[in-house]
């Protein structure tokens, strides 16, 4: 596999417990999966009680990236014997509510992202009263010690940012469109912040309203209409940087498309040089191992971190990359 570009400083989070070593996902890998997991008939790798897990995002309906992580939550449950419980919501207040809820229902552990973290931490701090444990994932990981939490899973999305700013140095940009689909998302701020930190040329940043691809893609276009002198478009999440590259094609525009995170649709774009680069933040790796250290701390006290998070990006991911990520994209891991 090619070695993929990673940002100075980052020390990734430990290997998952299962390979991802490389077959094509039609064939040796994926029989070798289905032939584990019908030969394990769904059973539990450990003997521990079956303790209950609730899973509270902030996810919008239909969001790839969130299916990523729920997938590898579920997977994690399996081998741990936890009853498995997920649920979301892209509203902050209706998020905290299904918190109160998992709490309500006495839960063994809770794990849950801060996108929006004001609203919810008279909910986290609630769990945390009631004795249960609380990882939280992907967004917050500014507050997550504060609001109590035993650790934090993601990237740092400040420095995801200023990876990609360096990226755009490299590729010889001088102006770049930071585009946010979700107002109120400090993660997405945060991103952009980056950027700009690091960026040698001028970022502009342009909200959208990212429950509307078409509404995103007449933005992006009226924006790269407007001013040509825009050479780098970055999105916030991999569903929007197809929209970005119909949006250029409509503008006639010849900026490069470049986002955060990966999919089967990004890796593609990549590989046929459609988009420039991605930045990979492993969500399947964030749901495993959230799952999985709240095991290891109900069953052995056990904490990773020492109170700083545990990083799971960012990466850059390339064309040279892509090919290398193509089957796990397509079977839905990364």
């Amino acid at each position: 596999m090619a070695r993929f570009r990673t940002w100075t400083g980052i020390a990734l989070a430990g290997a998952l417990s299962l390979s991802l070593a490389g077959c094509s996902s039609t064939g040796g890998k994926r029989a070798e999966d289905a032939r584990k997991a019908a030969a394990a008939q769904g059973r539990a790798a450990v003997d521990t009680p079956r303790w209950t897990f609730a899973m509270i995002t902030h996810s919008g309906d239909g969001d790839t990236f969130w299916d990523i992580v729920q997938s590898g939550a579920e997977q994690a449950a399996v081998k741990d014997n936890i009853n498995f419980l997920y649920s979301h919501d892209d509203e902050a207040q209706q998020q905290a509510q299904l918190v109160d809820a998992a709490v309500d229902k006495k839960v063994d552990g809770i794990i849950v992202t801060l996108a929006k973290p004001d609203a919810m931490k008279a909910a986290v701090a609630r769990a945390v009263e009631a004795g249960i444990p609380v990882i939280t994932v992907n967004s917050g990981s500014a507050e997550s010690e504060e609001f109590g939490a035993l650790t934090h899973i993601g990237q740092d999305e400040t420095i995801a940012g200023e990876a990609v700013g360096e990226e755009l140095n490299e590729r010889g940009r001088q102006k770049a469109l930071c585009v946010l689909h979700e107002q109120g998302n400090v993660g997405h701020e945060q991103r952009c912040d980056g950027v700009e930190k690091t960026f040698d040329g001028k970022v502009q940043r342009l909200y959208v309203n990212g429950t509307s691809m078409p509404d995103v893609q007449s933005a992006i276009e009226a924006k790269l209409q407007t001013d040509k002198s825009v050479d780098a478009v970055v999105t916030l999440g991999a569903p929007y940087a197809d929209t970005a590259v119909k949006a250029k094609r409509s503008a006639g525009s010849k900026a490069e498309i470049d986002t955060f995170d990966l999919n089967a649709k990004v890796a593609a774009g990549l590989t046929d040089g459609t988009l420039g680069f991605a930045v990979d933040q492993q969500p399947y790796l964030q749901g495993y191992e959230a799952v999985d250290l709240l095991w290891l701390n109900k069953y052995n006290a056990d904490v990773l971190g020492g109170g700083r998070p545990v990083l799971t990006g960012p990466q850059i991911i390339t064309k040279d990359d892509a090919d290398a990520l193509a089957d796990y994209t397509k079977r839905g891991t990364r």
